[in-house]
C-alpha cells in the first residue's frame, strides 16, 4: 500500500517516510496543496497524511477539493492547531482523522491501520495461498508457519498478488504500487522484484508459484492447482 505525505518540514518528511517504510508502507512526498492535489488526480492512494500548514494553502482547502471530485482517499490531518475549533472544522471539511503535533509514531500508525480498517482496505483476517499466509493488518507474511520477513517492495508485490490469487495482476497496476512518483523505476523493474520474490520463496520452500502471464501480468497459485 502507498501513502501521500502532504508535508513542507523536511525532517519531519523524513522521519514519516522512514516509520512508513520500517512498517511496511511506500510513500511519496509532495509540499504544497498545488501538487498534492495534482498527484492526487493521477495516483491512487491508501491514505494521505496531510500537514494543514502548508507554504501555499490551508491543507483543508486539500480536503475540500478532494472530497468535491468524489475522492474519498482517507485523510489524516496534522496540526499544530490542536483546539476543539480546529478539529471540528477539520473533520467537517472531510478529513477522517486528526493528529495534533508533536505526535507519537506509533500513535500515527495505529491511526493508518483503524483508517485502512474502516475504508475496508484491510480486513482482520489471513489470505492464504499454498502454504504463504499474508496479514493485511499487520503486513507481516508466514510460509509453512514460519514468519518470513521481506523488502518493502517484495512484500508490496506478493499482497498484491495473494489478493487476487490464480487471477492475474497486470504489470501496470504493480509498477503503480511500487514506484508511484519514484524517478528509479527502470524498464524492467517489475520483472526485478518478481524474480527476487519468487527466490525468496523457494529459498522459504513455499508451494506456490508466480506465472507470468505474458503481455499482461502475473499471478500467484499453490503448484500443482
Amino acid at each position: 500500500m502507498r501513502i501521500l505525505i502532504v508535508e513542507d518540514h523536511a525532517e519531519l518528511v523524513t522521519m514519516l517516510v522512514r516509520l512508513l517504510e520500517t512498517a511496511g508502507y511506500a510513500s511519496d512526498c509532495t509540499t504544497t496543496a498545488e501538487d498534492a492535489l495534482l498527484v492526487l488526480s493521477y495516483t491512487r492512494y491508501a491514505v494521505v497524511i496531510l500537514d494543514l500548514g502548508l507554504p501555499d494553502a490551508d491543507g483543508l482547502s486539500v480536503v475540500r477539493a478532494m472530497r468535491e471530485r468524489d475522492d474519498r482517499t482517507p485523510v489524516i490531518a496534522l496540526t499544530a492547531r490542536a483546539s476543539v475549533a480546529h478539529r471540528v472544522t477539520g473533520l467537517e471539511a472531510g478529513a477522517d482523522d486528526y493528529l495534533a503535533k508533536p505526535f507519537a509514531p506509533e500513535e500515527l500508525l495505529a491511526r493508518i491501520q483503524a483508517l485502512l480498517r474502516r475504508s475496508g482496505t484491510i480486513v482482520d483476517r489471513t489470505i492464504d495461498c499454498g502454504n504463504v499466509s499474508f496479514d493485511p493488518a499487520t503486513r507481516e507474511v508466514a510460509i509453512g508457519g514460519v514468519p518470513t520477513v521481506l523488502s518493502a517492495r517484495e512484500l508490496e508485490v506478493l499482497a498484491a498478488l495473494i489478493r487476487r490469487s490464480s487471477r492475474v495482476v497486470t504489470k501496470a497496476h504493480i509498477e503503480q504500487l511500487l514506484f508511484g512518483l519514484a524517478d528509479d523505476l527502470g524498464s524492467n523493474a517489475v520483472e526485478v522484484y518478481i524474480h527476487r520474490l519468487r527466490r525468496r520463496l523457494t529459498l522459504a520452500d513455499a508451494d506456490v508459484e508466480i506465472v507470468t502471464v505474458r503481455g499482461v501480468g502475473y499471478m500467484i497459485m499453490e503448484r500443482g492447482a
